[in-house]
């Protein structure tokens, strides 16, 4: 390195450059030596590639950013997986004083049914970008453990307390008007966490009903454990109305009306989730708490439904619940076709750059050819190659989606670290996953462009091999059109020979001129026709249909046009003199009395 402009403070802690020894004048013109350089300053890399570097180069990139000591993940790790466990102890023990042993281990075994299905269905919503599985067990452990410990705390002291001052319908009050308040806070609280602390993983609706899904789940599991086992230690001692009354709680709570909590919760998400993507400050503050109100109404609805009725009771289950229910899976569902559209017109700019093929795009902006790409990729290369292929699919769409929130001008930390580190990971699996990119997004291009209905014939299939954007217009397999058959001019002359033009025609026949016309070339299924050329070749070899050849016994096709001079006029197996004296015969009865005069008279 060498300027004409050295600042005077580096020069002075570099000290004076010492001179070299008389032994060592003589230096190579390619090197240079490392004591003619200042201290601190690393040597020049000599030739020979980075076997010469000063540093070994890392193999592979990790972005990695420094963090003090309460930023560290392990310690925090450790912190939430603590103070879970520990309100869980406290809860379960609760529950089991409560309900009783029995009351307890029925509640348990009827409480864990739903479990599975609803988180299945939250889980088959967060398809598009897979939340970490550390993110999913800290909401649901929240909402099973320290929100539902919270709540009854709070709900029984509330309890007592509006019954102690003798106001009236104090457990319908309470149910009515502090367990929404309790219960929604407590649920909340864990999609604030992860809104302040993983805001990396919080990019919108979809993912904030997943957080609360995950959450309200956990939620309703320990609640359904309270409710049963009160049943079943509140009957009579026959036992006949505490199963009676088990199962009514039962289909009321988890047959009726499994997705309530995650339904309430979801209100609250959504908040979130438009929080996330807007750029405004006072939207980002005024979702979240509309949200949670609205989750508030939503939840003291449902619970003063019972106090209207039975009427009332089914009339706000149908007329309100249901509605409100479809509608949130309607916005849901929506939410992750915008998601995945997004990803398709982001990752576009990446195809440009070249960083990615482009059929990458068209196969990320869908679910149904996500599953193809993995279940290709599976049937090709083995685990190894579905592990690529779902690796590669959830950096995409990472990629994509923080270049939608720059997009939209938000501040994004840390950002050209993030993008490089994923597209260093997506560069590493390309060669593994560009095969199977290519076959998908070429099947799923001819899908979404069915090639045109030819003059004659339906579209037949498509072979593979087609390039990318070229349309592909050929004709049924077996079919004969007006082209594909032999014209008039192929067909064998009278003898059993061929016609006098034997060329072929403009359309693939034999033509009135000898020469070959345009699409005398034979088609991808060996038809001739006007539309069966294909420009480029294909890569399967498909059978070669023969021409039609009479047999020597069968009786020739009529001939529409006079016969050449080229053939004979008379029956076959008729004497050289006879045929020649007839021959002379019939030209003296054409050329008539006059014409028939000797050559020397004439």
């Amino acid at each position: 390195m060498s300027s004409e402009y050295e600042e005077p403070a580096a020069v002075a802690a570099a000290g004076p450059i010492p001179e070299p020894h008389p032994a060592d004048s003589v230096v190579p013109t390619d090197a240079v030596d490392a004591a003619v350089l200042p201290e601190g300053l690393p040597a020049a890399p000599q030739a020979g590639g980075t076997d010469a570097l000063p540093f070994s180069p890392p193999t592979s990139f990790r972005y990695k950013v420094r963090r003090n000591l309460l930023e560290n993940r392990w310690l925090r790790l450790l912190a939430v997986v603590l103070v879970l466990a520990l309100c869980g102890v406290v809860i379960l023990a609760k529950l089991q004083k409560m309900t009783g042993t029995s009351g307890f281990l029925i509640g348990v075994s009827l409480a864990v049914l739903p479990v599975p299905l609803i988180l299945g269905a939250f889980y088959w919503l967060d398809r598009v970008e897979p939340k970490p599985w550390k993110l999913l067990l800290f909401c649901f452990g929240w909402g099973a453990c320290a929100a539902t410990l919270v709540a009854l705390l709070a709900n029984d002291w509330a309890t007592t307390e509006l019954i102690s001052h003798q106001v009236g319908g104090g457990e319908t009050l309470s149910a009515s008007l502090v367990a929404p308040l309790v219960e929604e806070t407590c649920k909340g609280s864990a999609l604030l966490l992860i809104f302040l602390f993983r805001r990396r993983d919080f990019t919108g609706i979809v993912d904030g009903a997943v957080y609360a899904g995950f959450t309200a789940t956990g939620f309703a599991f320990t609640e359904n454990i309270l409710y049963i086992g009160r049943s079943v230690a509140d009957g009579s001692p026959d036992g006949g109305s505490a199963v009676v009354v088990t199962v009514f709680t039962f289909l009321m709570r988890e047959v009726m009306s499994p997705f309530a909590h995650p339904l309430f919760t979801s209100m609250t998400a959504v908040g979130f989730g438009v929080a996330a993507i807007s750029r405004k400050r006072w939207q980002r503050i005024c979702a979240p708490i509309a949200g949670w109100i609205f989750a508030m109404l939503m939840h003291g609805t449902w619970n003063s439904s019972p106090s209207l009725g039975a009427a009332g009771f089914l009339g706000v289950y149908f007329l309100f619940m249901v509605p409100v229910f479809a509608l949130m899976v309607w916005l849901l569902v929506w939410a992750r076709g915008n998601e995945l559209r997004t990803v398709g017109r982001q990752l576009a700019v990446y195809v440009t750059a070249g960083w990615m093929s482009s059929p990458v795009p068209v196969v990320m902006s869908s679910m149904r050819t996500r599953k193809q790409a993995r279940a290709l990729a599976r049937f090709q290369q083995g685990p190894a190659g579905d592990r690529a292929m779902r690796e590669y699919l959830s950096f995409a769409t990472s990629l994509a989606l923080l270049r939608e929130r720059v997009a939209r001008g938000l501040a994004v930390q840390h950002f050209t670290e993030r993008e490089q580190e994923l597209l260093h990971h997506l560069w590493e699996r390309k060669d593994a996953v560009s095969t199977v990119f290519a076959r998908v997004g070429e099947q799923e291009w001819f899908r979404k462009h069915p090639p045109l209905m030819p003059a004659f014939g339906r579209p037949g299939p498509v072979p593979m091999g087609v390039p990318m954007g070229m349309p592909a217009q050929v004709p049924a397999q077996g079919y004969g059109g007006p082209y594909a058959q032999p014209g008039p001019y192929a067909q064998p002359g009278p003898y059993a020979q061929p016609g006098p033009y034997p060329q072929p025609g403009p359309y693939g026949q034999p033509g009135p001129y000898g020469r070959p016309g345009p699409y005398a070339q034979p088609g991808p299924y060996a038809q001739p026709g006007p539309y069966a050329q294909r420009p480029y070749p294909q890569p399967y070899a498909y059978p070669q249909v023969q021409p039609y050849q009479p047999h020597p016994y069968q009786p020739a096709l009529p001939q529409p046009y006079p016969q050449g001079p080229s053939y004979p006029v008379t029956r076959p197996g008729t004497p050289a003199p006879e045929r020649a004296k007839d021959q002379a015969e019939e030209q003296a009865e054409d050329q008539g009395p006059e014409q028939q005069q000797p050559a020397a008279e004439r």
